[in-house]
């Protein structure tokens, strides 16, 4: 059984894989609870912004962390904060460090501001961790993350296209989905 958490805020991907020789529930409740203690911990990580994406795998306490981030500091310091959260067994840090570029920091801030600066996206920019994130590597743009509707994933993904990325790969997920596949799941 595959459990999922989708950290609406923080646009985090958290998944706690139990084994199927556990005894019911047990196993299942406690690497749920370590997923969204971890999903907490990035969100509560003040460096952390819509230009990082990051995930996590969680079996039987050992996390996996994959994902993007700008600094190199940022994957250190993310690292140590999962450590900490109780019930982490071992964390394997698979997080890559995104290339110093101008261009792509331009195209970042450009995509941003257009996204958040529409209106139908005003109400994603209020939130203390805005919910869709621009991850940018080498001219192709990733955006991840949750939205409310289907609607909002294609304008998102619309606003984006426009300051001559490479490629523009639409990873959101609308709230449906998420509802979908926690329902799944348990």
């Amino acid at each position: 059984m595959i459990t999922s958490v989708f950290g609406y805020a923080a646009g985090l991907l958290l998944t706690a894989s139990v084994a199927a020789a556990a005894p019911a529930g047990q196993v299942e409740r406690k690497d749920f609870q370590v997923a969204k203690d971890i999903a907490t911990s990035v969100q509560r990580y003040a460096q952390f912004t819509i230009f990082d994406d990051v995930s996590a795998n969680v079996k039987d306490g050992a996390v996996t962390l994959t994902g993007k981030v700008t600094m190199p500091y940022k994957r250190d310091d993310i690292e140590k904060r999962i450590a900490k959260v109780n019930g982490v067994r071992s964390v394997t840090d698979q997080i890559t460090v995104l290339p110093v570029s101008q261009f792509d920091d331009e195209l970042r801030y450009r995509i941003a501001r257009s996204i958040y600066n529409n209106s139908n996206f005003w109400n994603y920019a209020t939130m203390a961790n805005p919910p869709i994130h621009i991850v940018v590597e080498h001219g192709r743009v990733t955006l991840t993350g949750v939205v409310q509707s289907e609607v909002d994933r294609m304008l998102a993904r619309t606003l984006a296209t426009q300051f001559g990325a490479l490629s523009v790969t639409n990873a959101l997920k609308t709230d449906a989905e998420v509802s979908d596949a926690l329902a799944k799941s348990h």
